[in-house]
């Protein structure tokens, strides 16, 4: 049987990570069997990062290389999809895994009233007698990389201004069907549904978790997602 190694469930989510979410879609429309197995330190895998897919010959790092892999054994996430969908295809996840996904960071990590919570949700593995400093080391340097990425530069206005137009631009596939390139969901979706989830789910009230629930498109969208693609 496949292992999937994922960050464990929070924030009413299978997984904090939208791309260990977007891997177990993946399991699932490839009708594969599977199971979970929950980890909170990934320094001992492939790229000390997750989600890692264990496959009997190997350990397969990343969620592209995990679609790659799957594809390999016959799964189909983009049927019926033209050259130019799925070139659209992969702009749409292009931007929601290297735009998006660095804004929900810096919406958790970089607010002062989410953090606690993140604090105690990804690192109570660690004694509470040393967890306040070593959860601090961790913020500081992820706050650093997003500094360095260049969307830590940016005010809380210059970075909503930037998310706007990205969800305008879904917005606009959305209102022509139910998912992103049509009837069924498909490869995009399987990116943008769960940033649009852990944008969504951030446990506190921000500007961008409003951003979503007050939006009854986008917010059906996240939902139609979860019921079309059940989790275990």
């Amino acid at each position: 049987m496949l292992t999937l190694l994922t960050y464990p469930s929070a924030f009413g989510l299978f997984s904090a990570s939208p791309f260990c979410v977007k891997t177990a879609y993946m399991l699932q429309l490839a009708g594969l069997h599977w199971r979970r197995s929950d980890m909170v330190d990934p320094r001992q895998m492939p790229h000390s990062k997750l989600p890692v897919l264990r496959t009997p010959e190997r350990l397969v790092p990343d969620s592209d290389q995990i679609r790659d892999w799957l594809e390999a054994q016959g799964a189909e996430f983009d049927r019926g999809l033209s050259d130019v969908q799925k070139g659209q295809s992969r702009a749409l996840i292009r931007m929601a895994e290297e735009h998006l996904y660095f804004q929900i960071v810096m919406d958790r990590w970089a607010n002062d009233e989410v953090w606690p919570v993140l604090r105690d949700t990804f690192f109570y593995e660690i004694p509470r007698i040393v967890r306040r400093p070593i959860s601090n080391s961790v913020r500081k340097s992820v706050l650093k990389g997003l500094r360095s990425q260049g969307i830590g530069r940016f005010s809380e206005a210059e970075r909503m201004a930037r998310v706007e137009r990205d969800l305008e631009a879904i917005s606009a596939y959305l209102w022509q069907a139910p998912y992103l390139l049509g009837d069924h969901p498909t490869s995009a979706d399987l990116s943008v549904g769960p940033m649009l989830a852990a944008m969504r789910a951030t446990p506190a009230d921000t500007r961008l978790t409003r951003r979503i629930k007050q939006d009854t498109l986008l917010n059906s969208y996240v939902d139609r997602m979860e019921q079309a693609i059940p989790l275990p």
